[in-house]
């Protein structure tokens, strides 16, 4: 399974596989695009897929609605038992997640720019 849900600011890849979904997210999550990556993120729960990685590594711009969405994939992975990991490479990205906590919570996987959940 592979989609692509783009909008002017951000695009979100969803590739499906028997193991798992893997997100991979591009441009910026903000106020107007978090509500999409919630629907992807939301889409792939529904289908009970066993895991769940979300890759922020091509990710220019996070704010707090992109934090409340990662938060919410959080709590919905522990409530139906789905492994969640999240990618990221930027401080852009990054630093909102540590400023938050949503870093350590999330067990945030650091990796160098362009290297994405590969």
């Amino acid at each position: 399974m592979t989609a692509v849900s783009t909008s002017d600011l951000v695009s979100i890849d969803v590739t499906g596989s028997a193991t798992g979904v893997l997100l991979t997210v591009s441009g910026e999550v903000d106020s107007s695009t978090a509500p999409r990556l919630r629907e992807v993120v939301e889409s792939a729960f529904a289908d009970r897929v066993p895991a769940l990685t979300v890759d922020l590594d091509r990710v220019t711009f996070l704010d707090s609605a992109g934090l409340c969405v990662l938060a919410f994939a959080h709590r919905r992975a522990a409530e139906v038992g789905v492994r969640l990991r999240v990618v990221a490479s930027s401080r852009a990205v990054i630093r909102p997640l540590q400023i938050t906590g949503l870093y350590d919570l999330l067990a945030v996987e650091h990796v160098g720019p362009g290297t994405g959940a590969a």
